[in-house]
């Protein structure tokens, strides 16, 4: 496995990276997992979400905030810079359980390194993603071509998430979000802290039996690098 945090980057320039990884695994290339940042984005997924998205959102940002429409699962969310963006880009038919483990397992992993920031969060039957006593503190929304997943996990990580406040988010009425800053008694994590936070929980859930140490972080400039050596 190999993980890459691209730093801050477009969402739509991120879905063309991950579309040239989806076929690099395709091709038999091992994982690979994405931690990244995307600016002020509004995702609205590929059924539904568009109805819950005020009208002329970007203008009414003053062109502050992008609305893309993604090919991933769910309904609309929000992205921003001090939230956690997880892309991880794996070979399902190398797991068992197929999508319903896969969806488990990238919650289950969220719920572990939130818990090592001291934040209790948990799964909310029949409501995709993980909570904390009713609020929402991370969203998925995942797409699969051919076993190969892409999309995958926003948390949240700083005190701000105003952006919410312009949406519907997943389309839930009267739910609210929240994020590490909010749910923990201590000082909100470094961004770099939390990506290998995660990258480590990630690890240990998708690949319990190799028992060593999680990948290491890569600059994103070295993923090209990796496309470009098969």
């Amino acid at each position: 496995m190999f993980a890459f945090d691209l730093g801050r980057i477009g969402y739509l320039d991120a879905f063309a990276l991950q579309e040239q990884v989806q076929a690099w695994v395709q091709a038999g290339g091992d994982d690979v997992l994405l931690v990244l940042e995307h600016p002020p984005t509004v995702s609205v997924g590929k059924n539904s979400g568009a109805e819950n998205v005020p009208p002329h959102l970007e203008a009414l940002c003053k062109g502050h905030v992008d609305v893309v429409h993604s090919t991933r699962g769910g309904n609309v969310t929000c992205h921003f810079p001090g939230q956690l963006v997880a892309y991880p880009i794996i070979n399902l038919k190398k797991r068992s359980g197929g999508i319903r483990a896969y969806v488990h397992d990238l919650e289950e992993a969220a719920i572990h390194m939130l818990a090592s920031f001291q934040v209790d969060a948990a799964r909310r039957e029949g409501f995709p993603g993980v909570w904390t006593e009713g609020r929402k503190i991370a969203s998925l929304g995942i797409a699969v071509k051919r076993y190969i997943t892409m999309h995958g996990l926003a948390l949240n990580v700083a005190e701000d998430l105003s952006l919410f406040n312009f949406v519907t988010p997943c389309g839930l009425d009267g739910v609210s979000a929240t994020s590490i800053a909010r749910e923990s008694a201590q000082a909100a994590p470094q961004m770099d802290a939390v990506k290998l936070a995660f990258i480590k929980e990630f690890y240990a859930v998708f690949q319990p039996a190799a028992h060593g140490e999680p990948p290491v972080m890569q600059p994103g400039h070295r993923l090209m690098t990796l496309l470009h050596s098969a």
